[in-house]
């Protein structure tokens, strides 16, 4: 997953000038026995056809095999540069639904990767999971391959993939079944009166989902929505994706934080006033959707309209020590799970008893401590492995620190994606519950230390607003 994509490329691109005719393209390609060929002109890549190209742009269009290739290819393609990783070029091809990727060494073209070629590879199967899901024309079908994801997130395990790759690549998927959702969602109502941004919050947004997700999503519409005109056909598309997300296993949110909940399906302007009543009037509720609402992506739709709001949003957040420092006090209310002598303490009673949960004990104060970070900073990061390094970087945090807790995330993290691969195996409901039995003694004992990094970072940040500073 770490190697360079250089290592996957077998043979030297197969080129043609952009002048040269379809047709040449075609017989160029069969002889090479290749899917694609690149367009250059003189040493510069230009453009991509590929085998489905000719099917879709040639034959079935019926377009004349004489006409130019530049007429029927993909201008500008996506690349990738040598040195970049193969889990780079999976996320790639998993996000944005395509089978090529050219690899460039500088402004020179170095060769071609296919989906084929990362197939090779254990955990690819992304790659082809999205790729399925897009191909589906209905829900049925969507619901299908949902069935797959938690085998994707076992093969990852077994592949040994960092937990802050496999986060990233299970995050790929979901937002592969919400826009295919959103695809037939407009497919049966008809195209969106005013423009949206479908977007992400919570885990989603961060890029740091596994198998046992819920969903946590909002929409931003256009400041020309008009309830009486467009509130209806919203409702309707907004309900269709929410119960469609359902019904793949991304159960709704049991704080009902989603697009088909009226108060978080709103034009641009409304939300810019729930942030600024946010930050300005910090009370307990206005916390609690501070830690699910400042974790933002779009995943569809008019990406400005996301944008723009969240530059407003951490503008009012950069230096703002009193609402820091709520937001601080409603952070530390998740702790590690350590006792009086700094042994790890389990649940003491109720259904998940004798078992430490890895989520809200282990992660969420970590998630909490970066969030912090980057709203003191302003900091645009949404991820919190990019907030960490993000923060060290700015000064929000040292650089010790931000590695320490880095590495808590991953190893805590590892140990509930092996958890949940256990119990998927098992044929049981993965879930976040751990019990210390299933840990070696060393893994104990670095997560008794993982903690011990969280506990003391928690009272460094408290000190901060709460000594004299904040």
């Amino acid at each position: 997953m770490t190697a360079p994509i250089s290592s996957l490329i077998r043979r030297a691109p197969v080129q043609i000038d952009r002048a040269d005719s379809i047709l040449d393209a075609a017989r160029r390609m069969a002889d090479e026995r290749v899917s694609s060929i690149l367009l250059t002109q003189g040493d510069q890549l230009f453009g991509l056809v590929t085998d489905r190209d000719l099917r879709t742009r040639v034959l079935a269009a019926g377009v004349d095999p004489a006409r130019p290739v530049a007429d029927i290819a993909t201008l500008a393609p996506l690349t990738l540069q040598k040195h970049q990783s193969i889990f780079e070029a999976m996320v790639l091809m998993a996000r944005q639904n395509i089978h090529h990727v050219p690899v460039l060494d500088g402004t020179r073209v170095a060769g071609m990767v296919t989906a084929t070629d990362l197939n090779q590879q254990q955990s690819t199967s992304a790659v082809y999971l999205t790729g399925d899901i897009y191909r589906q024309p209905d829900l049925a079908g969507l619901v299908a391959c949902s069935l797959r994801v938690k085998d994707l997130q076992s093969s990852l395990a077994k592949a040994e993939t960092s937990a802050y790759s496999t986060g990233i690549i299970m995050t790929s998927v979901t937002d592969a079944f919400t826009v295919r959702l959103i695809q037939l969602a407009e497919q049966q109502l008809g195209p969106a009166p005013v423009d949206y941004c479908w977007v992400a919050a919570g885990s989603q947004a961060r890029m740091e989902q596994t198998a046992r997700s819920d969903q946590d999503n909002c929409l931003v519409l256009s400041d020309d929505y008009r309830p009486a005109q467009h509130g209806e056909y919203f409702r309707a598309f907004s309900k269709f994706v929410c119960d469609g997300l359902d019904a793949c296993g991304y159960v709704h949110c049991p704080g009902e934080m989603m697009a088909m909940t009226d108060q978080w399906r709103q034009p641009r302007s409304r939300w810019n006033a729930y942030f600024a009543e946010w930050t300005d009037q910090p009370e307990p509720m206005a916390l609690m959707l501070t830690c699910v609402f400042f974790d933002l992506r779009a995943v569809h739709g008019h990406a400005e309209l996301l944008h723009g709001l969240r530059r407003d949003m951490l503008q009012r957040t950069k230096g703002n020590s009193l609402f820091l420092a709520h937001m601080v006090v409603n952070a530390l209310k998740h702790r590690p799970p350590l006792g009086l002598f700094g042994q790890i303490a389990v649940t003491r009673g109720g259904e998940h008893r004798g078992t430490i949960d890895l989520k809200h004990n282990g992660i969420v104060p970590i998630v909490d401590l970066a969030r912090n970070y980057a709203l003191a900073g302003g900091l645009d990061a949404v991820n919190t492995q990019d907030r960490l390094a993000a923060s060290a970087q700015s000064g929000e945090v040292s650089a010790q620190a931000a590695r320490d807790l880095g590495d808590a995330l991953e190893f805590i993290s590892a140990l509930r994606i092996a958890h949940q691969t256990r119990q998927i195996a098992a044929g049981q409901a993965p879930d976040n519950f751990l019990r210390l039995d299933e840990l070696s003694s060393f893994e104990r004992g670095t997560l008794k230390d993982a903690f011990g990094v969280v506990q003391q970072m928690q009272a460094v940040l408290g000190q901060r607003y709460y000594g004299g500073r904040g």
